[in-house]
């Protein structure tokens, strides 16, 4: 997904950097017209009393689950020279599988050992929405929140796990319910040091 930051004037020490992303909208009208075929295809009348509004709701629901916010990514200097890892837990993430249009959910976890900046920590849950906010593939999405921050924020090193139930396992198929996915990405010394790296995973609660 190809994402657009500019620089936003800001105050020093602070840097903003405006995070838009680059994607095509909705056409809700489609969407509606497409919800609707799906629904005579399934045997059921969209014009009926209860289904009347579905096609609307529908689109509506998608539009919102695939549109990514645009935001502020904002870092200060570290002044400090903090060398130790930063680690955001348990970020809630929900994405759509791209093969069966079916949600999977679960949480990320992503850390990084800061460079000449640091930044603000709500920022790091934002990065985890505007990738999971498409048609996924956990690995892609790992993969895309670890290199996103490795190119923007310049650290020492990046780390992003990420576990997640999906239900196109959970609801059909081997219906194994409760199943999770984990998956991982990391770069710079989270990836080359085996100690930073163990650590990194030990602070997860996932064996590495």
């Amino acid at each position: 997904m190809p994402v657009t930051v500019e620089p936003v004037s800001a105050p020093v020490p602070l840097r903003h950097l405006g995070v838009v992303h680059d994607r095509d909208a909705v056409d809700l009208h489609a969407a509606e017209r497409a919800v609707a075929d799906l629904l005579r295809a399934l045997g059921k009348d969209p014009s009926s009393e209860h289904l009347g509004d579905t096609p609307r709701r529908v689109a509506h629901a998608y539009a919102e689950m695939l549109q990514p916010r645009d935001f502020r990514l904002t870092t200060f200097p570290n002044d400090e020279g903090y060398d130790e890892l930063v680690l955001a837990k348990s970020i809630p993430v929900q994405s759509l599988c791209e093969h069966h249009l079916l949600p999977f959910r679960g949480v990320a976890h992503v850390g990084y050992l800061p460079g000449e900046r640091i930044l603000g920590l709500s920022k790091l849950a934002r990065v985890v929405e505007m990738f999971a906010r498409d048609l996924q593939v956990q690995e892609r999405l790992t993969k895309q929140v670890a290199d996103w921050l490795q190119e923007h924020l310049a650290p020492k090193g990046v780390g992003v796990v990420i576990e997640a139930e999906h239900l196109c396992m959970s609801l059909r198929g081997v219906r194994a319910n409760g199943a999770l996915t984990v998956t991982s990405s990391l770069h710079g010394m989270l990836r080359e040091e085996p100690k930073t790296r163990q650590e990194f995973f030990a602070l997860t609660g996932v064996n590495g």
